[in-house]
């Protein structure tokens, strides 16, 4: 086929004959093809396709064709083996007259197609078509699927602080249940992740995940966001529209916000929390979801109940598990890590080789409050890693607020500071040098200093300097930094 490597396709038929027929039909039409007698070697030359040789780099079949009535095995063990581990690999069958119920039976197990010997060349062309289309569709789902668990991966939750490794453990406890789940903590604390990973790890990972933020909906249309409705149930309602619990049916809805709920709303999700039955806006038709959900909240709702503003009875249903996120400023030695995971993410979508911070940088970093929690430290590195000109984030790279200098004060500063050199210098005048080179000399001092106290202990060392031991590696391998080279200079 015209366009980079052939497309593999294994041909499993006990007649001899037949398969090299018909491998060689595809030779001819552009693809690779290769034939087994019987589901042993085809067995076999899946799993060398898959992994590869010390001869033959791994190259998966895209397509496998086989015979329904074979000895020993039959077509459709080979069809259930091939769904179970080569998930990747499309199977059409092959079936002979009076034996229709097998070909029937084998689309139920996930074959793409059947065709009936003798295959006629425009068959065989066209049932090709269809198993390659299917088995592009299933290498995209692949993909999407792998993308995101590796998104919503408890991976990718950083912290290191001893809430959140409880809040791993009970993450990883409850997501294969069906049990409510409440979240609380302040905004930009990471809710929304901890819901995504909780539903990318249960059984309903392959069912929707519907996420809605309540405070963000104004409460005349809260209602139908999440019920629904008929076509002329309020002005402005031309059709139908079913809501957020329909949608999510079968997997997870994510209510966020849920304290800015008013106390008719609160009453409505009780009854669809307890009986998982709702009406749509405007219509008598009972509607039956099955759903898990997630909700959170941005307020204490034992102060809401305590005060009138939040039902007692939907607190105590929704209150099953209950997940607290603790706020950035009461998890100091995370910043680091999460401004390093950052860091990481925006140099590579920006391609600058920006390989941490300096000690500066982190230093007013852990100091800063973050009232906008993990959000706000996110775009404070995600502006620091645009603004940047050198392969390290200075304290100047900053906004104001988190490097603890206005902007206009930093400039002044600056510039009194050349006008002093200039004046001071026995050297002669001031000469242009970007801050960049300028702080090296000193971040170099400071890391080897580090390391000598250390006994060159990278762990400890990065410990000491608030950064984690990559970030470390990145510097001293940026500021030409080797043991060895110590250890000369000092004999």
């Amino acid at each position: 086929m015209p366009g980079g490597p052939r497309q593999r396709v294994l041909i499993v038929d006990d007649d001899p004959i037949v398969a090299e027929s018909l491998a060689e039909f595809l030779g001819r039409e552009g693809f690779e093809a290769s034939t087994a007698l019987n589901v042993d070697e085809a067995r076999d030359a899946l799993r060398e396709a898959r992994d590869g040789t010390p001869e033959q780099a791994a190259r998966p079949f895209a397509v496998v064709i086989t015979d329904v009535s074979l000895p020993g095995p039959s077509g459709l063990d080979l069809l259930r083996y091939v769904g179970e581990r080569h998930p990747e690999t499309a199977v059409v069958m092959l079936t002979g007259y009076g034996h229709v119920e097998g070909a029937v039976e084998s689309l139920r197990l996930g074959a793409v197609d059947y065709l009936t010997k003798p295959v006629l060349d425009a068959e065989l062309r066209l049932g090709l078509e269809r198993a390659l289309r299917q088995q592009a569709l299933r290498a995209e789902n692949c993909r999407l699927r792998h993308q995101l668990d590796e998104r919503y991966s408890l991976d990718n939750i950083i912290g290191g602080d001893p809430r959140m490794l409880r809040l791993y453990d009970l993450v990883e406890a409850v997501a294969p249940t069906k049990t409510t789940v409440l979240m609380s903590g302040e905004s930009g604390t990471g809710k929304s992740l901890i819901a995504h990973a909780i539903h990318h790890r249960s059984t309903r990972r392959d069912q929707p995940f519907v996420e809605l933020s309540c405070g963000s909906i104004p409460e005349t249309l809260l209602e139908s966001e999440l019920f629904g409705h008929v076509k002329g149930a309020f002005t402005g309602a031309h059709a139908d529209k079913p809501g957020r619990f329909l949608a999510a049916h079968g997997g997870t809805i994510f209510l966020d916000e849920i304290n800015s709920a008013s106390p008719a709303m609160q009453l409505k999700l009780l009854r669809v929390l307890q009986e998982r039955r709702f009406e749509p806006v405007g219509s008598n038709k009972t509607i039956e979801v099955d759903v898990r959900v997630i909700l959170a909240s941005n307020q204490p709702l034992e102060r809401m109940v305590a005060e009138g503003k939040f039902r007692q009875d939907l607190f105590y249903r929704i209150n099953v598990v209950m997940i607290e996120l603790p706020p950035l400023r009461e998890r100091v030695s995370d910043i680091p890590l999460l401004a390093e995971h950052f860091l990481e993410r925006y140099a590579a979508e920006l391609g600058k080789q920006v390989v941490g911070f300096s000690l500066e940088a982190m230093q007013a970093l852990r100091r800063y409050p973050f009232p906008g929690n993990i959000r706000e430290l996110e775009n404070v590195v995600q502006r620091a890693a645009v603004l940047t000109k050198g392969q390290t984030i200075q304290l100047t790279d900053l906004p104001g607020q988190v490097s603890g200098q206005s902007e206009s004060g930093v400039l002044a500063r600056m510039t009194a500071g050349a006008r002093a050199a200039d004046e001071d210098s026995e050297e002669g005048p001031w000469m242009p040098e970007t801050l960049e080179s300028a702080l090296r000399g000193p971040e170099r001092s400071i890391i080897l200093r580090a390391l000598r106290a250390n006994e060159w202990n990278r762990q400890k060392t990065a410990d000491d300097l608030g950064i984690n031991r990559t970030t470390l590696y990145k510097k001293m391998r940026a500021l030409g930094i080797h043991a060895e080279d110590d250890a000369r200079q000092a004999g």
